[in-house]
């Protein structure tokens, strides 16, 4: 076996572990996000490979099988682009906090000590005034954590989606 198809079998077997359910379009979709997401946290290696492996084993074939079934019925003529773009926004939001992760282990500082080191250099970078913007979302944003970030952006990405639908 080589290294190519051992990859395709260890992503199709994460596959087995997502299976989204709802009773409407959203919570599928929702689901389908936040089940990916758990599967990927308890896998670190997968954040690197979905999305760039072919989905033909059979757990992936299921997956797809729960979500067009899930999902027919609800008004979504064109279920490709929608799934597209649920999986986009969870893969990099995973890749984004697993890339965290593998910071704080090879740092010893978790998020908060990390910025704090930061904060000496933003702060001189923020006083020459040539980059007003990114210094007040610095100084004034609400500095979420991982879970409530990724919630709020899925329910950014389901409002975009139910609003085409609307149209």
């Amino acid at each position: 076996m080589s290294k190519e198809e051992l990859l395709d079998l260890m992503v199709d077997g994460a596959y087995a572990e997502i299976r989204p359910v709802g009773d409407d379009w959203r919570e599928v979709l929702r689901s389908l996000a936040e089940t990916t997401r758990q599967t990927a946290h308890q896998h670190e290696w997968l954040a690197d490979l979905l999305g760039g492996r072919p989905q033909l084993g059979p757990h992936a074939l299921a997956r797809g099988e729960a979500v067009v079934a899930a999902l027919d019925g609800f008004g979504l003529h064109d279920i490709t682009p929608v799934v597209g773009a649920v999986d986009a926004y969870v893969i990099g939001a995973v890749r984004r906090e697993i890339a965290g992760r593998r910071v704080e282990r090879a740092t010893g500082m978790d998020e908060r000590r990390w910025q704090a080191s930061l904060g000496p250099c933003l702060e001189q970078t923020f006083a020459t005034g040539r980059s007003p913007a990114p210094a007040t979302v610095v100084r004034d944003a609400a500095h979420l954590d991982a879970d409530h970030t990724f919630r709020i952006g899925l329910d950014f990405l389901l409002d975009g989606i139910e609003a085409r639908i609307s149209r």
